[in-house]
């Protein structure tokens, strides 16, 4: 079973590997995926948050996994172990042997809805038996071939902003968190720099400026507590010089 390890909002995610349908430590679009999962303290039912489905159980499992309609219930895609990190205090009397990270008893999958889909079917594969989700009700069945599936209804969504649809000649970044925080943006047209350009807040939990920039490419990602973002309203990404993931936008 892989591992995501997660530190408190005090300090930072150590290690977020790619799952299925999009997610790594870069493109975890909002931190507010990230302070939803921290909320969790038991498994549960399947989440809509946001444009993603978030999907739990018990790490109690031998192993867990879901496969999706639109996949034609081909590919499992399995949960990974949440870890959360441990009280310093828990290291007194036993610092070689310390193990900052401990098991929060969750195992999760984070599913990105595709656009324009209104309802989400899989199937579960618990501890190597294919089955319904026990913790959602709704069900489908399909006399045909036999087999039952589970359903998640998704609401509609809000329309999506676009970058390039700000004044003449500019960009306009948008950035969706926590209210009461700071959110920059930084990109090669500006060296990187994080502390140039703060968005600003309003209404509360949505940030944005407006930059002026001749027609051209740039790169850019969004920094907040420390870490990097991209940008969830563009989908282009590329790989900057040093190695590391940006989101990339033309003006024409």
């Amino acid at each position: 079973m892989k591992t995501i390890k997660i530190r408190t909002l005090l300090a930072v995610f150590l290690v977020i590997t790619p799952f299925s349908h999009a997610i790594d430590v870069e493109s975890l679009d909002s931190p507010l995926l990230i302070d939803r999962l921290l909320t969790y303290t038991e498994p549960g039912a399947p989440e809509v948050f946001e444009d993603m489905v978030i999907f739990t159980a018990s790490s109690g499992l031998r192993r867990v996994g879901v496969a999706f309609a639109d996949e034609g219930f081909a590919k499992v895609h399995w949960f990974r172990q949440l870890m959360i990190a441990r009280d310093i205090q828990e290291s007194v009397g036993n610092p070689k042997n310390f193990n900052p990270y401990k098991d929060s008893g969750i195992t999760f999958h984070v599913y990105q809805v595709p656009e324009g889909v209104t309802e989400v079917a899989y199937r579960m594969v618990i501890n190597g038996l294919w089955t319904t989700d026990p913790v959602n009700p709704d069900t489908r069945y399909d006399g045909k071939t036999g087999l039952s599936w589970s359903v998640i209804s998704i609401p509609a969504r809000e329309i999506v902003h676009n970058p390039l649809k700000g004044p003449p000649g500019s960009l306009s970044f948008v950035f969706k968190g926590p209210p009461g925080e700071t959110v920059s943006v930084a990109g090669d047209f500006n060296g990187w720099d994080p502390f140039m350009y703060e968005l600003r807040e309003g209404p509360a939990g949505n940030y944005s400026i407006n930059i002026p920039l001749p027609p051209g490419t740039y790169q850019y990602v969004f920094f907040h507590r420390g870490q990097r973002y991209l940008d969830p309203y563009n989908g282009k990404r590329v790989y900057t010089k040093d190695g590391r993931t940006a989101s990339e936008i033309m003006i024409q």
